[in-house]
């Protein structure tokens, strides 16, 4: 599912939420018995793993409180800036604020407590063929944008359309969605190109809503609003929050909506509890962590290493007044790793790019300043059932041997893994190995330079990073490359360049995450496709364009069962990393948070929530005692 890094780990957008291959026979609660073969079968949700966990008609998730505390405001740090609050051209132009989501509602809402389940929240029920080559939604009555308009099946038809001609990332998502067509009253009906794509329902339910009345209307200035363009003007949505106020770059408030439409509904209960969410943005993590310091955020995730061990050490901490806790991530699994641009003729040779690999000494790197908590991924599904290992065997070994001539001979010969350095004579052992590929890929050391022999033009590397925590490892990492004659610069830019420069595939090598969920689908073709490589705004960064790679894709979005949307899933994974187009960077499995002791959440947390903050949680009443309310 993404939340898409953008969308888990920036944008937080539904859009791009729960992605999954099917399982043998796709789940839905039917509402209502079926009838004769022509009668709609009209469902409450969808789950791609089994048997939906709440029946029709539920009065509530079960993981959030029955009564929580409603009020007080929480404030979160971002980084960078922002100049955009419309979705639409999101990757593409500006930089989207922090907590757009908040406003936004979406056709379907995933249930926390199940691995891959969606709950009518605009719509109020589905129902598709018996063949999956459509989906209708029926909207719900009571559904309204905050200027009290009803949400209707134009605005539906308008927002897919909208975000499937003007969003790249979205346009590869919907590329087999046809059309959106209005069927009835309040019913939707999206056409698919092909039959038996069974996560097609499910993507067209993670579709927010834009209210086709506003964005065809005219601003405050009488100027007519172009929804394919970034937009500092607040837009009408009809979530369970809205805009309350901003500073250009720096800070935007959210409110919640006091008379919102879904306030009853039951995928929206115990949710949604501050009356006020803040973001301020900083120019670097170190200024966000002495912002937290001083009491001026409330929450924060820990992504630095160092920080986590050695940081927390102000007195709020040992008087009790901020608290330190993990949560477990059991929702996805992540690569994150130097990918390479290799649109570029250097990174052409998989040999290069593998001796890059061997130059680069994690184990050491963990030591020195990771204070040892990471562990070396070796998997594009790292963390979960979906990753290979050992070497393939039954349908997976089956997939591959219809590929063969087209895929590494490695992927059947050898289990992959990772150069193991730690210490001076691995590392001399991984650099040895390092020289014998760039020499079989035709470079040549002169004068201490490495150099393309078939050019005669010396290895040059541009790191282009947007985090300055990633300097120190890359300067570590740099020695190394230097050592195989390898001339490296490290390019540190603001994160609106690095944004252009990442949409103009002008970098070399970056560092970049790719999030994979418990049910990949056709996300895949946006990560990794040939199509993806050549449209700008997509997360093929990489540039990848390989016809095995593009075949397993394939597998993984038709598959007809669980077993064999992994086998798919590992066959790509094998295909993917004997091709090294990355250095494998590192993972650890739990997501780190501090927060200031203001905060009350339910005893049993949701399975596959990680945090779930701050949508279930609420402000304590103990916080008058503690500090006082945070403002916003």
């Amino acid at each position: 599912m993404t939340v898409s890094r953008r969308m888990l780990l920036r944008m937080g957008l539904a859009l791009a939420g729960l992605r999954g291959a099917s399982l043998g026979v796709f789940s839905a609660s039917a509402d209502q018995p079926a009838g004769e073969a022509s009668q709609p079968v009209w469902r409450h949700g969808l789950s791609l793993f089994g048997d939906l966990k709440y029946p029709p008609g539920f009065a509530r998730f079960d993981y959030v409180d029955t009564n929580p505390p409603r009020g007080g405001s929480v404030r979160q740090g971002a980084m960078g800036t922002f100049d955009n609050f419309n979705m639409v051209p999101a990757g593409v132009k500006g930089n989207l604020a922090a907590g757009i989501q908040l406003i936004h509602d979406t056709l379907l809402l995933p249930s926390l407590d199940e691995p891959s389940s969606e709950y009518g929240l605009v719509a109020e029920a589905l129902s598709y063929p018996p063949d999956f080559s459509s989906v209708t939604y029926r909207l719900r009555p009571q559904a309204r944008w905050h200027d009290r308009a009803p949400i209707t099946p134009e605005d539906v038809v308008f927002s897919f359309d909208t975000f499937k001609q003007h969003n790249p990332q979205l346009s590869a998502y919907y590329r087999h969605v046809v059309k959106a067509e209005i069927t009835g009253e309040r019913e939707v009906t999206f056409i698919f190109d092909t039959p038996r794509n069974r996560e097609l329902p499910m993507i067209l339910g993670q579709l927010a809503v834009l209210p086709k009345h506003w964005w065809q209307g005219r601003d405050g200035s009488g100027a007519s609003r172009n929804v394919t363009a970034t937009t500092l003007e607040p837009p009408l949505a009809s979530g369970p929050y809205r805009i309350r106020s901003f500073e250009a770059g720096r800070t935007v408030i959210y409110e919640r909506v006091k008379d919102y439409w879904g306030e009853d509904i039951n995928v929206r209960r115990g949710c949604n509890n501050f009356d006020a969410m803040r973001f301020d943005y900083f120019r670097d993590p170190t200024s966000a962590f002495e912002a937290f310091k001083a009491g001026d955020l409330d929450w924060r995730v820990e992504y630095s290493a160092k920080s986590w061990a050695t940081g927390y050490d102000f007195p709020a901490l040992a008087e009790g007044r901020v608290v330190l806790e993990e949560f477990p991530i059991r929702n996805m699994g992540i690569m994150q790793a130097f990918a390479f641009n290799i649109r570029r003729g250097k990174f052409k040779d998989p040999r290069v790019r593998c001796a890059f690999n061997f130059a680069f000494d994690f184990e050491s790197i963990n030591k020195q300043i990771f204070y040892g908590q990471y562990e070396r991924i070796s998997s594009y599904f790292q963390g979960t059932e979906l990753a290979s290992s050992g070497l393939p065997q039954g349908k997976e070994l089956e997939l591959l041997q219809g590929l063969r001539r087209l895929v590494p001979e490695e992927v059947f010969t050898t289990a992959y893994s990772n150069p193991v350095g730690g210490s001076d004579e691995a590392a001399r052992k991984n650099l040895l190995h390092a020289v014998e590929l760039l020499s079989q890929a035709g470079f040549s050391v002169r004068d201490m330079r490495l150099i393309d022999l078939a050019t005669n033009e010396p290895m040059k590397v541009e790191f282009l990073i947007q985090n300055p925590a990633f300097k120190p490892i890359i300067l570590i990492y740099k020695a190394g490359l230097e050592r195989l004659g390898v001339e490296v610069t490290i390019r540190l830019v603001d994160p609106t360049q690095y944004e252009n420069r990442l949409r103009e595939w002008d970098f070399d090598v970056v560092v970049n995450s790719w999030i994979e969920t418990l049910s990949p689908g056709n996300e895949q073709r946006d990560y990794w496709g040939s199509t993806a490589a050549q449209t700008p705004g997509s997360r093929n960064i990489i540039g990848i364009r390989n016809h095995a790679v593009n075949a397993l894709i394939d597998r993984v979005v038709f598959a007809g069962s669980r077993p064999e949307l992994v086998a798919a899933c590992r066959a790509l994974d094998r295909v993917l990393l004997w091709n090294h187009y990355v250095v494998p960077q590192w993972t650890y499995q739990k997501l780190r948070t501090a927060r200031w002791d203001r905060y009350g959440r339910p005893q049993v947390m949701p399975r596959y929530g990680v945090s779930a903050f701050p949508t279930i949680w609420w402000r304590d009443s103990r916080s008058v005692a503690k500090g006082g309310d945070s403002g916003g």
